[in-house]
């Protein structure tokens, strides 16, 4: 089966910045790209006033005629805008050399329709919000906190601004065998190849920690990587949005399991707070 990097888009601003991502991550990895794109039909809205107490049969049953008839113009309206986003998705990768895109269009919920999808999928691109909340300001699309917790592959969260080619890339490891997995990953993908990998563990500074961030580095410099560790002490967010910022990082790769302080960045309120405030993409593992 073709593995896919896959890129959700919608309607949000946050749609151009995906494509540009996905299409990197495509060349990157030497993998086909495909833009999906989900028809909701029926998203979530203000339950309607009941209002057939006042209306006779007649004038009711007209109404119901009406309101199908509007339902089925919407969902065709609907169908034709995504085959637009999917076709200047398709061009704009093209314009940046990628030229044989695939698209396809699904309806159903974005989580559904990406679960669907799931085992052609080799990397998932998608925006830190969808067009339903891309004017509400510091708020995380619910859709992609459904989505961090039920997919079981990569996934890279791209927040909204120009695209800009990764030089640096950080790394949140806390020693784990699950972070250790995820350093393995790193080391035998090709996405992050000659970039600078900074691997950053939130803790305290003892011979333990020494010992396992030191074996993090030496895997990533042994598969031709650029490492560096470091040890830093706080909460792990605030930490880590530091680190980033001090040092021009470009991209956060975050394992979506782990233990101890890391392991709360994705576990209940902690993994909406750090992607809330994420100004660069993030990468979580599976």
């Amino acid at each position: 089966m073709t593995e896919y990097v896959t890129a959700a888009i919608d309607g949000s601003s946050f749609s151009q910045s995906v494509c540009d991502y996905a299409t990197w991550a495509s060349q990157a990895l030497g993998a086909p790209l495909m833009f999906l794109h989900a028809v909701d039909n029926h998203p979530p809205v203000v339950e309607d006033a009941d209002l057939s107490g006042s209306l006779q049969l007649g004038a009711r049953e007209t109404l119901m005629e009406e309101l199908a008839e509007l339902d089925e113009k919407r969902a065709k309206l609907n169908r034709e805008q995504g085959q637009l986003m999917l076709e200047a998705a398709q061009t704009r990768a093209a314009e940046r050399g990628t030229p044989e895109a695939k698209t396809r269009q699904r309806n159903g919920t974005l989580v559904e329709t990406l679960a669907d999808h799931e085992d052609e999928t080799r990397l998932l691109v998608l925006g830190k919000r969808g067009e339903s909340a891309d004017q509400a300001s510091g708020h995380l699309g619910s859709s992609l906190e459904r989505v961090v917790r039920e997919l079981r592959r990569p996934i890279l969260m791209v927040p909204r601004g120009g695209f800009s080619a990764p030089r640096k890339v950080m790394i949140a490891f806390d020693g784990s065998k699950t972070a250790r997995k995820g350093v393995e990953m790193l080391a035998k993908s090709p996405l992050f190849k000659g970039l600078a990998c900074h691997v950053v563990t939130v803790s305290a500074d003892t011979a333990e920690h020494r010992m396992a961030l030191a074996w993090a580095v030496n895997l990533l410099q042994d598969a031709g990587l650029g490492a560096e560790g470091a040890i830093r002490a706080g909460d792990a967010e605030a930490t880590l949005h530091a680190y980033e910022s001090e040092h021009d990082i470009d991209i956060t790769v975050m394992g979506a399991y782990g233990h101890s302080r890391i392991r709360q960045l994705l576990v209940g309120s902690t993994t909406t707070s750090m992607l809330r405030n994420a100004h660069i993409p993030v990468l979580i593992l599976r």
